[in-house]
């Protein structure tokens, strides 16, 4: 029998057991504590603090609490979003730890009764000069391809950073955005005692046993050993298992549908009951098996992936079961909804297992966190380098900033034929068929920021999520979020878990978008080394109208270029200072968060009123790189004329926030004006969009002197030369 210290249980975690059950447990009920305990699934360092987040707003449907968060847009539509995290196994094994990364959030979605229509992916990697950094990055990026391209979902946006607080543990974050009728939304709730619960999908296996207790770890050298805690994927069973589960969600004898996801059958049976205050009891043997000799402890803990639970109505049991046969699935009666709120467990006609429902959902010993306040920002005297031009070329081609086509052409973005606006930009857009509606997503996080400064850092999450959106006329309607970080335990990553959850808040708040659905992922370390805090925002926005729509490419020749928002460029921490200048510290700049609240209404204003053809994000790189790539995508270049007292490398490079960078033809300038002076937003013309030129003086000096093809060359094939080296 496994100690419940080999589990990852305390003593007092055990005690406290001992006390639900008033008994000792035995094998298969320590195994499901220990994996309904583990931090993956029960959050007990952060549940109390993400209280803070907000999560209601006139469009929210439902928040956190579900498979996923939704959020009403209107005409009877919802959309349905959520991030997760597939850190730990994307270590051991990236192929499979990032295909069933994205089985699994697409199987959060569809339990919702939403047709999943996107992907996102939020990736961190280690060095890119080690070998090993580049096997995970391929594998990774190989899993995600191969799962998303083959269950037909497009992976349409994300993003990647690469930094050596990653060596030993990459972040693979995955999103996935759904479309349903508000009207056919399913919970994952068991309120009607007596109904039928079914297991459909795939066979079970060995797969994935104590997933869940892996992911709530720390990485060892011993974590290579645990490769059979990582899943394996199926992505052609998972699109059969799609439709089957969208076609059995449109009859209303389905009462509840939940994922079996961490934990497998224990978490998804213990979830609905808890949910409805009921109590359930299954009977194992008559579990589809794709192993012989499976033990009750295995099958109750396995974590095979393409499977599902359903609760419906009595009676209705051959109803489903054909359903499921015609896409060759299996759907089989395993137990049923009981009044005695236990989760009673058999094989066979025998109790093997019986624990209450609550004390595996509701009574999880809440870890209080033991914070110590450390900063890492500081006061810096950052060097100059001399040769800015030579600087804007390193950025250009810096890992952290260069075009990600090499991986997404291996993505199909377009397949579901509703993708507007391809990879590449600001944020994707994807039309809602049947409707002039259109939805815009993202990913961000800066985590060298979060690093100096949690608080600041994780504000800056929010607000450059929240402008992505915005500079494409999207109304920012809904965050999901994926928070990863080192070992809570730590008191100083305690502290930086508090701080950057407050961020998030006080940023969500201000902005009026509420926070609907999330995922925690801790112990994101090795002996070596921590990652930085990476907090990362997914956010959702909506295009009522996609005439609407604003591109970021600069269009025609003659038009002028205007900055928008905060002109202060003081020296602050940035890509610039870190890849550049080699300083690794420094205070990440300052988001005030009225300034970007008004900014995000003047764009919107400019955008709806057809005054500005144009709108770029000004974010990693600065003012020179958002210049340069509104060149690239619109195929065009630029002279610009700027006039300051900053310092000439962080005019260019700084990133000051709440900024973004528009076009428009002349005769519209007093129209923005007008607009710029009544939202209180600074602006400045900085220039007029030419043939191929990319040309920037600064106070009468040219500073950088180049063309369109230099740019591009250097931006578009950076990283895949970095990666093949």
């Amino acid at each position: 029998m496994h100690s419940y210290r080999e589990l990852g249980l305390t003593e007092t975690e055990y005690d406290k057991i001992i006390k639900i059950l008033n008994r000792e447990p035995n094998e298969i009920e320590l195994g499901m504590f220990s994996v309904m305990w583990s931090e993956h699934c029960s959050y007990k360092h952060t549940k109390v603090l993400l209280k803070r987040f907000p999560t209601t707003g006139e469009r929210v449907v439902q928040g956190p609490g579900e498979n996923a968060g939704i959020v009403d847009i209107g005409d009877g539509l919802v959309v349905v979003f959520k991030m997760e995290s597939h850190n730990h196994p994307s270590a051991v094994e990236p192929f499979q730890g990032a295909a069933t990364g994205i089985g699994g959030i697409v199987r959060d979605i569809f339990a919702m009764g939403a047709r999943p229509i996107a992907l996102l992916d939020s990736l961190r990697f280690g060095d890119l000069k080690d070998s090993r950094t580049k096997y995970l990055f391929s594998g990774v990026i190989s899993g995600i391809a191969h799962y998303g391209n083959c269950i037909g979902v497009p992976t349409v946006a994300g993003e990647i950073y690469f930094n050596n607080c990653y060596d030993d543990n990459p972040l693979v974050n995955v999103m996935c955005v759904g479309i349903a009728s508000k009207d056919n939304v399913k919970l994952s709730k068991a309120t009607q005692v007596g109904s039928s619960v079914l297991l459909v999908g795939s066979s079970t296996g060995r797969d994935g046993i104590h997933g869940a207790s892996f992911a709530s770890e720390n990485l060892t050298e011993q974590s290579e050993k645990k490769r059979p805690s990582v899943q394996i994927g199926d992505p052609f069973t998972e699109k059969l298992l799609i439709e089957a589960c969208l076609e059995a969600s449109r009859h209303d004898c389905v009462l509840a549908i939940q994922d079996l996801g961490a934990a497998g059958l224990t978490s998804a049976c213990s979830e609905v009951a808890s949910k409805g205050n009921t109590g359930i009891e299954i009977e194992l043997s008559l579990v589809p098996q794709r192993e012989e000799k499976m033990t009750p402890y295995e099958i109750v803990l396995s974590e095979s992936q393409e499977r599902m639970l359903l609760v419906v109505k009595p009676g209705s049991e051959q109803e489903i079961k054909e359903i499921f046969q015609k896409w060759d699935l299996h759907a089989q009666k395993i137990g049923r909804i009981t009044d005695d709120n236990l989760f009673t467990v058999k094989m066979d006609g025998q109790i093997v297992a019986q624990i209450p429902i609550k004390g595996l959902t509701d009574q999880v010993p809440i870890v209080d966190l033991t914070a110590v306040p450390f900063e890492n920002s500081c006061d810096v005297d950052f060097p100059q380098m001399k040769d800015l031009q030579e600087a804007f070329f390193m950025l250009l081609a810096n890992e952290n900033i260069c075009s990600r086509r090499c991986v997404y052409e291996r993505y199909d973005h377009r397949v579901g034929t509703n993708t507007i606006v391809l990879p590449g930009a600001d944020a994707s857009i994807l039309r809602i068929k049947n409707s002039n509606k259109a939805i815009a997503v993202t990913t961000d996080c800066n985590s060298f920021y979060c690093y100096l400064d949690p608080y600041e850092g994780a504000k800056i999450a929010v607000a450059e999520a929240a402008r992505n959106l915005v500079v494409t006329g999207a109304e920012p309607v809904g965050i999901t979020d994926c928070l990863n970080f080192a070992n809570p335990d730590d008191p100083r990553i305690a502290f930086q878990i508090q701080r950057a959850v407050q961020g998030i808040a006080d940023a969500a708040r201000a902005l009026q978008i509420p926070i609907v659905s999330g995922n925690v992922s801790l112990y994101n370390e090795s002996h070596r080394r921590k990652i930085y805090p990476t907090p990362v925002i997914g956010m959702v926005g909506l295009i009522d109208d996609f005439s609407n729509l604003c591109k970021a490419g600069f269009e025609n020749e003659g038009d002028l270029v205007v900055l928008l928002g905060v002109e202060d460029n003081n020296p602050s921490a940035c890509e610039y200072t870190r890849y550049i200048l080699g300083v690794d510290s420094g205070k990440p700049p300052l988001l005030n968060l009225e300034i970007e609240k008004r900014l995000h209404r003047a764009c919107l204003r400019l955008i709806r009123e057809k005054i500005i053809k144009s709108a770029h994000d000004i974010s990693e790189g600065g003012l020179a790189i958002a210049l340069a790539e509104s060149c690239i995508l619109g195929n065009a270049g630029i002279i610009c004329n700027l006039s300051t007292n900053t310092r000439a490398d962080f005019a260019l490079f700084g990133e000051t926030q709440s900024r973004v960078i528009v076009s428009l033809s002349k005769e519209k300038l007093s129209a923005l004006e007008k607009i710029a002076r009544e939202e209180e937003i600074q602006i400045m013309p900085i220039g007029e969009v030419v043939e191929e030129d990319f040309v920037i003086i600064i106070n009468k000096e040219k500073i950088i002197d180049t063309d369109i093809k230099t740019i591009k060359d250097i931006y578009d094939n950076s990283l895949e030369k970095l990666v093949n080296e």
